[in-house]
Parts: structure tokens; sequence; C-alpha cells
């Protein structure tokens, strides 16, 4: 009945919030309009897609009200260097909310955050 799930995070800059996930690794498969300024944009990483959608887009062609800042969902990134992903990330200018920390007694967790506020769990196996 369903596939292909994905995430949409609503963002008041798509074109920054693009930019900051391509800085990831993650590359664009979709974009409206193809050319200017973007209300939509896809973004894939080893087979994971996240959307950014338009706040303004959202609410005139849908008529909904997103959110567009703050912790409404988490994007979850496995690595096998928690301790490095996490420095190099914060030293390029990205907000770090929680450094490096043991959990659960296997895995290495740290939290950052994009620009529209949205968590990022950089994690890895111990």
């Amino acid at each position: 009945m369903f596939q292909s799930p994905q995430i949409i995070l609503f963002s008041d800059d798509v074109t920054r919030a693009v930019a900051f996930y391509s800085g990831l690794g993650f590359s664009e498969s979709f974009r409206l309009p193809t050319e200017g300024d973007p209300i939509h944009v896809d973004l894939v990483l080893d087979g994971y897609k996240i959307g950014i959608a338009s706040v303004t887009s959202t609410r005139e062609d849908h008529g909904l009200e997103p959110i567009p800042e703050g912790q409404r969902a988490a994007v979850i990134l496995w690595t096998h260097d928690t301790e490095q992903a996490y420095t190099k990330l914060t030293a390029n200018g990205v907000h770090g909310l929680k450094p490096p920390h043991e959990w659960l007694g296997r895995l290495l967790i740290a939290w950052v955050s994009d620009p529209d506020g949205n968590p990022i769990q950089i994690v890895q196996h111990l």
C-alpha cells in the first residue's frame, strides 16, 4: 500500500537548507522549479531521502501551517567516527547541541542542528 518513505523538513530558506545537507554528502534528486528559487528539493544519501519544502509554498499551495524552526524532527546520520564528524561540523560553524557521549554502552552519539534548528544525531556503534 505504501512505499518509498521520506521525511520533509520545512524551511524559510530552502536554498540555505539544501546547501547545508549537500555539505553533509546528500545529493539533489528533485527540484521545483528547476530554475530560480526552489520551493521544494529532495536530497538522497545512501538511499535515504529527505525533502526541504518552503514554508511559504506549503502555506499557500497546501493550506497547512508548518512551523519553520525548532526541534520538530531529527535526522539521524550513522558514521564510523562520531568524534571526528562532530569536531569537523562544529569547526565549520554548525551549531553543536551535545558533544559525543556514550549511550546504552554500545553507541557513541553527538547532536548538532541544521540551519533551521532541526536536530541531527551523529551516531556510531562502539
